[in-house]
């Protein structure tokens, strides 16, 4: 789900053609981002 909101909803992430490496980045920092609001809260 993660995966099509960024392909498809974020465009500027897709320029220069790393496209891969955005979307792997954004997923880490999405579950990151959830581990530590679940650990701490």
């Amino acid at each position: 789900m993660i995966f099509v909101v960024v392909e498809e909803l974020i465009p500027d992430s897709q320029t220069n053609g790393n496209t891969d490496v955005a979307t792997l980045g954004l997923m880490v920092g999405f579950v990151l981002m959830m581990v530590l609001d679940v650990a701490l809260g």
